[in-house]
């Protein structure tokens, strides 16, 4: 599936720069295009929320918050499912002459949310899911998880 575009208008915002206006975003996981890495992923009915501020400051906008969605992977001790909620914090400047993977450009007078976030959710999926900090594995007396 193609990414939606996810477009939030800010022409007003940079009219008054230094004022911040709330945003909340909730669209589907599977809008974004597939979220996953070796070891856990988004489903795709999952939502990913964003709740966030936008605030021009001279050129700039500025997209501040957080961005929350769900998970699921298998434990890497004992390989059983688990899943659960993140939620990730976000910063992001937006501008007219973006450097490539630090800022975003604009589109017309939008910032195209759907890149951020999909970059974002992939970057704060667990490397290394555990169903619990005290899980011993599939069989702890066979072979015991020790830290040395």
């Amino acid at each position: 599936m193609s990414r939606v575009r996810t477009l939030e208008h800010i022409a007003e915002d940079r009219r008054h720069p230094g004022v911040r206006r709330p945003i909340r975003h909730e669209l589907p996981a599977e809008a974004l295009g597939p979220m996953a890495t070796s070891t856990a992923s988004v489903p795709p009915d999952g939502d990913v929320v964003l709740d966030a501020t936008v605030e021009a400051t001279g050129l700039d906008v500025v997209l501040s918050g957080t961005v929350t969605f769900p998970w699921e992977g298998d434990c890497r001790r004992c390989l059983e499912p688990v899943a659960g909620t993140i939620e990730a914090d976000l910063h992001e400047i937006f501008t007219t002459d973006p450097v490539e993977g630090e800022t975003w450009g604009f589109v017309g007078d939008a910032i195209d949310l759907a890149p951020v976030l999909h970059d974002a959710v992939l970057l704060s999926l667990p490397l290394v899911p555990l169903c619990s900090d005290d899980c011993r594995g599939p069989d702890p007396d066979r072979f015991p998880a020790t830290v040395e």
